[in-house]
């Protein structure tokens, strides 16, 4: 039996990437690419995909 992860803070880190990611979006649109990889990463660390 695997004992469960803390993902807390992986889940603080991806919304606070997705922040900076609609910011982008709305802000300067051709940089929001440079928010995915965080957003990305983080969102499967919450998910507690690896």
């Amino acid at each position: 039996m695997e004992a469960q992860k803390n993902t807390k803070k992986y889940w603080i880190y991806f919304f606070a990437w997705f922040a900076i990611l609609v910011t982008l979006m709305f802000v300067y649109r051709e940089f929001f690419w440079l928010a995915l990889p965080g957003t990305l990463t983080y969102f499967a660390k919450g998910m507690d995909l690896f």
